[in-house]
């Protein structure tokens, strides 16, 4: 169906202008009901939209802001690959404050979700050990000395408590009063570590907590975007076995 499933907001939904949102989607400033939102159109499968929209619900209950799904006219959170979620306002982090504060609202996500399930289809970097795809991860696309290198820092997390985590903690909003964290198109069930290699080392991790987490991190990120020039970059950073 397409961007046609935004009627099912309401008569007078629109798009306004497409903004940056990564490789998997198409996202547009969009108007509903006169109030501008983000829309969000994708491949997701309707358990793996499910899963993202339930976990924003929640964290909105507990006081997170978080890009709140809205619902349309028959009050589902998602319509044939769509989903709608309210704007967040703010800019990107600036300062080390900024970055601490970004730190501070990973930490609170992390301890909010120790007991999630992990999102429909998708693998851990634990998980990853033993497994070859979860969603776009497919080592087997990999140099086969690079998915050593990969799972020999994904080893190094073994037996950490797991929740989830954001995925891309460089999306971010912030204003002189909140953080908001935007964009959970890669959040799912993994070690929270993952997601405190930020800036100026925000998250005050010791220097081997540091290490662990910046080369797991590094060959994450290079499996789930393999293989454009981005990925190639990041494997480069992970030490050779």
């Amino acid at each position: 169906m397409g961007w046609e499933a935004l009627e099912q907001w309401g008569e007078g939904a629109v798009r306004i202008e497409p903004l940056a949102g990564g490789v998997a989607n198409d996202v547009w400033s969009v108007r509903i009901n006169g109030q501008i939102a983000v829309g969000r159109f994708g491949s997701r499968t309707d358990a793996d939209l499910a899963w993202e929209t339930e976990l924003l619900q929640h964290l909105d209950r507990e006081g997170m802001n978080v890009p709140v799904p809205i619902p349309t006219t028959d009050g589902r959170l998602f319509a044939n690959g769509l989903v709608v979620m309210k704007y967040m306002e703010g800019g990107p982090p600036e300062t080390e404050s900024d970055w601490r504060r970004v730190a501070e609202t990973l930490r609170e996500l992390h301890r909010l979700t120790q007991d999630w399930p992990q999102r429909p289809g998708w693998r851990s970097s634990s998980d990853l050990l033993h497994a070859d795809t979860g969603t776009r991860i497919n080592l087997a696309a990999m140099p086969p000395e690079g998915v050593v290198r990969c799972r020999a820092a994904w080893a190094r997390l073994v037996g950490r408590q797991t929740c989830v985590v954001h995925g891309n903690p460089g999306n971010v909003r912030t204003t002189a009063d909140r953080v908001a964290l935007i964009d959970w198109d890669e959040a799912h069930v993994d070690v929270p570590d993952l997601d405190l290699v930020l800036p100026g080392n925000a998250a005050d991790l010791d220097d081997g907590a540091h290490d662990i987490a910046a080369q797991a991190s590094a060959a994450w990120e290079a499996a789930v975007c393999w293989r454009d020039e981005y990925a190639v970059k990041r494997l480069a950073e992970v030490r050779r076995v």
